[in-house]
């Protein structure tokens, strides 16, 4: 008599697996983020919290990166990375916005972006309660870069204006066209979600 061939047991990424631990730091980053724009003063806080953001938009990429290659994509890899680009833009945001670096129409801007990044999440787990996966877009990826773009640019601030000449005026310009992006993107979740709640 045959015997059925035992089912292959699905592997386990330990927590403590390199891509976790990446975004572990990226979370970590978010408080040392504040600590820099809100105690350290002048030149040395503005690159101490540009430094701290640049580490953890790298580590952004690397962890998706590394888990893919080494098959290490986990269930606490995938809920802690969008967790973790949330608390680093919101921080970043406030913390600009406070400081008057994002100060008068600027602020809508931000508002904009934070706004959708709640309301992402917000669909996203209405969508998985569904079973409904919504893949991550080109253009939202394009969101992406440019919101972290404007926001280390806008970190930078005055001390990065003291080696580039305009270039907050720059970071002002990429924060309004990751805005009008996120608007974009933003509606195509809020649709997606719509349409399966009328069809459930």
């Amino acid at each position: 008599m045959e015997t059925a061939a035992p089912r292959p047991t699905a592997r386990r990424t330990p927590a403590l697996s390199l891509p976790n631990i990446l975004t572990y730091g990226r979370i970590a980053a978010v408080p040392a983020l504040v600590v820099c724009m809100f105690l350290l003063q002048g030149d040395v806080g503005r690159w101490s919290a540009l430094a701290v953001f640049t580490a953890a938009c790298i580590t952004d990429w690397l962890d998706g990166y590394l888990a893919r290659i080494w098959d290490q994509q986990s269930a606490l890899g995938r809920m802690l990375d969008p967790i973790a680009d949330k608390l680093l833009v919101g921080a970043a945001l406030l913390m600009l916005v406070h400081d008057n670096t994002i100060d008068g129409w600027q602020v809508w801007a931000a508002v904009i972006i934070l706004s959708r990044e709640i309301l992402v999440s917000g669909l996203r787990e209405y969508l998985a309660e569904l079973n409904v996966k919504v893949h991550v877009s080109q253009l939202a990826k394009w969101k992406t870069t440019m919101q972290m773009v404007a926001l280390g640019v806008l970190i930078g601030g005055p001390a990065a204006e003291k080696v580039v000449s305009g270039i907050t005026a720059l970071g002002t310009g990429c924060l309004w066209i990751a805005a009008v992006l996120t608007l974009y993107t933003g509606y195509d979740y809020l649709k997606s979600a719509v349409g399966h709640a009328i069809d459930s």
